[in-house]
């Protein structure tokens, strides 16, 4: 299981040691090795299973907890101890990190807080042993559009099914157009739930939570759908929106959000969270002047002016007069990717409800979204010619049908 945390946790209280449990068990990165309910059999559990990770609750007998921190220390040096405790008295601490530990985390346990000390130990382990990378950090994607129709969410949903094409990553979408998304037709898929849900329960919003309220394609992704209904009254903060952001980078490697045109609010705090934008454009006048106004609107912003990158779609249009050259000496910036136009092909992926990588595996245009996912997100693995199999009537089939 590369790049999994093998974990194992003490915590004589039944109570909080399932609840402990529920939040880590939810986690793809954290593998939950054994429980242990007595402080005096731990050391053993922790001799046989060799975890990458101790997690030792103080609260039940903080003497014992102390004691047991140096002996796992002492006896398995390459196993990390995490301490949990609803005490954050400063003398409890001091033993705690002197007996060996190396973090010290309040109860309840706050997963946020978990997940970065995680890290944290990953960073200096990877650094200090030699024998590990640094652990793989997550890909956060945008895909901004310079105007409407220039295929923004075709491209999302491509990129994010061919990032899922490869077993080692895992791939989540973000449809955050609330009024107009249609990321959920592009997948075929009839969603239980949506963003709207998520941010309504964000008060207890853990990630098991989270991924319960994701929808799983056959290609791999996962989707968080916009709103079912039109709803003026429900609201979104940017607080919101960054702890789902915040959840979801935490344990899949990739995440693609597909924002509106409006560059609201949340489109920006979006962009500003993520490694890169994919700021997508067409050959036609009013989207190269958009591609320099955006520019110009985003180089002032210290948090994006170095995460743009221009997506010149559908190249090939029988209307467009305006060459590549034009294009470079209008925008006065590198085009990162050039996308091929392949009408025909990209509307009956749609209508299936089939993503590129599965529809049309040998098509040009799906080669080059392959090559874009490799240049921004790592590795893809190549699909089986017979996955074409797996095209299916979907909800939009008759459309096909009637031609």
């Amino acid at each position: 299981m590369s790049g999994v945390v093998r974990l194992s946790i003490i915590d004589p209280n039944e109570t909080t040691r399932n609840e402990l449990k529920n939040m880590l068990i939810g986690v793809d990165m954290v593998w939950l090795e054994a429980e242990c309910s007595r402080y005096e059999f731990f050391s053993d559990v922790v001799s046989q299973t060799q975890p990458d990770i101790a997690l030792i609750s103080l609260d039940a007998n903080p003497e014992m907890a102390l004691n047991l921190i140096a002996q796992v220390t002492r006896d398995l040096p390459s196993c990390n101890v995490i301490v949990v405790s609803s005490s954050q008295e400063g003398s409890l601490i001091l033993k705690a990190m002197r007996n060996g530990a190396k973090e010290f985390l309040g109860f309840p346990l706050v997963l946020e807080d978990f997940l970065s000390a995680l890290n944290r130990i990953q960073l200096t382990s990877g650094k200090s042993e030699g024998e590990q990378s640094a652990p793989r950090s997550s890909q956060v994607i945008t895909v901004a559009g310079v105007s409407g129709g220039v295929g923004c969410t075709s491209l999302a949903i491509n990129l994010a099914c061919c990032l899922a094409s490869n077993e080692r990553n895992s791939v989540a979408v973000i449809d955050l157009d609330l009024a107009l998304g249609d990321t959920d037709v592009w997948l075929d898929i009839i969603p239980d739930y949506t963003i709207q849900d998520v941010a309504e329960n964000i008060a207890r919003l853990d990630y098991s939570l989270l991924k319960r309220s994701l929808t799983k394609h056959d290609c791999g992704a996962f989707l968080l759908p916009r709103p079912v209904q039109m709803d003026q009254s429900m609201q979104i903060t940017t607080e919101v929106l960054k702890r789902i952001i915040a959840l979801l980078r935490a344990t899949f490697t990739h995440l693609v959000i597909d924002i509106s045109k409006s560059y609201n609010s949340l489109d920006m705090a979006a962009m500003e969270l993520s490694d890169t934008v994919l700021l997508t454009a067409q050959l036609d006048l009013p989207c190269l002047r958009n591609v320099v106004r955006l520019s110009q609107f985003f180089d002032m912003n210290e948090h994006l002016s170095d995460k743009i990158k221009v997506v010149m779609n559908r190249l090939g249009l029988e209307d467009t007069q305006i060459s590549i050259g034009k294009a470079l000496e209008t925008i006065g910036r590198d085009i990162f990717c050039q996308i091929p136009n392949d009408y025909a092909t990209m509307v009956e992926s749609r209508n299936n409800g089939v993503p590129l990588a599965l529809q049309s595996p040998k098509a040009k245009l799906t080669r080059t979204i392959m090559d874009l996912a490799v240049s921004i997100g790592g590795d893809v693995s190549a699909v089986d010619e017979d996955s074409t199999a797996k095209k299916k009537k979907s909800l939009f089939g008759f459309l096909n049908n009637s031609k």
